[in-house]
């Protein structure tokens, strides 16, 4: 007679297998009742244009992380739950991301792969612009590109068109890599992801503003008018094109602003009103 293991299962292994295939049908039974659901949601026509919902997303793993427990990593739940999301999201009417990976081993590819499912296509592009016009044309759903930096020439400030009101309309919808708990040999490349959409809140998100300035207007001087209208910039990144006689800006600011923010229209050293680039959900884990 076997002995009962000190967790109190049977010490049988093929009894303890057989529990594992049971718990494996019903979790199958539950993933096919799921992908169910989001067929109705698709038919009823709630979804329309891009079958993308970054915020939301990011909500159900911060929900399902809060209330988890027990050995199975955090991490492999949110692994779990990046490629249930990519599969039903491509049930709604597929799913192709274009990928700017300027220098081969980038990692933005891969980061890719991470947030929008391992199988999910992947266009890869030398230049931004070319990952740009993929989504422009509907060719791809999203594009990952590089985070902006202060470093960056004005030439390659790929946020700077997204001023403008050229359609379909481009905005920032999430930042890359959502877990940032890297272990030793994952994508670690730092990207925003673009989608002819507007982001979608999730409930713990920053917001990206673009903004027109007269040419003197210094960085610290921008910081300080949002942070008098309450928006404390996390990043501003300031760019001066020569023989241009205006400035332009990124701001990364608290929250998730919507068009018509009262906030926005108290800022004095504009020479017009914001723009929204998007926003994204803060990312999970060391560092966010």
């Amino acid at each position: 007679m076997s002995q009962p293991a000190q967790d109190h299962w049977p010490g049988d292994l093929g009894t303890l297998r057989a529990e594992i295939d049971r718990i494996d049908d019903e979790i199958h039974e539950l993933l096919m009742r799921r992908a169910t659901v989001v067929g109705r949601l698709a038919a009823s026509g709630a979804k329309n244009g891009v079958p993308l919902r970054p915020g939301r997303e990011a909500a159900i793993l911060r929900r399902l992380l809060a209330r988890h427990s027990g050995d199975l990593p955090a991490q492999a739940v949110v692994r779990i739950w990046r490629e249930l999301l990519a599969g039903t999201t491509a049930m709604q009417g597929g799913l192709v991301v274009a990928v700017c990976e300027a220098d081969p081993g980038g990692g933005f590819a891969a980061a890719a792969r991470e947030q929008f499912g391992a199988l999910t296509p992947v266009r890869v592009h030398g230049t931004v612009a070319q990952a740009i016009v993929d989504v422009r044309a509907g060719r791809a759903s999203v594009a990952v590109l590089p985070l902006p930096s202060e470093t960056e020439s004005p030439g390659d400030a790929w946020w700077m068109p997204l001023l403008r009101d050229d359609q379909p309309r481009i905005h920032v919808v999430a930042r890359l890599p959502f877990w940032r708990c890297r272990a030793e040999g994952t994508p670690s490349a730092q990207a925003l992801a673009v989608a002819a959409m507007s982001p979608d809140p999730s409930g713990e998100d920053r917001t990206l503003l673009g903004l027109e300035l007269d040419r003197d207007v210094s960085q610290e001087r921008l910081t300080a008018a949002l942070g008098a209208v309450g928006l404390h910039a996390g990043q501003v990144i300031l760019h001066r094109d020569a023989g241009v006689s205006v400035a332009h800006a990124l701001a990364d600011v608290p929250g998730y602003l919507a068009a018509g923010d009262s906030r926005l229209s108290g800022l004095g050293c504009v020479l017009r009103p914001p723009a929204l680039i998007g926003a994204y959900a803060v990312p999970l884990g060391a560092g966010a």
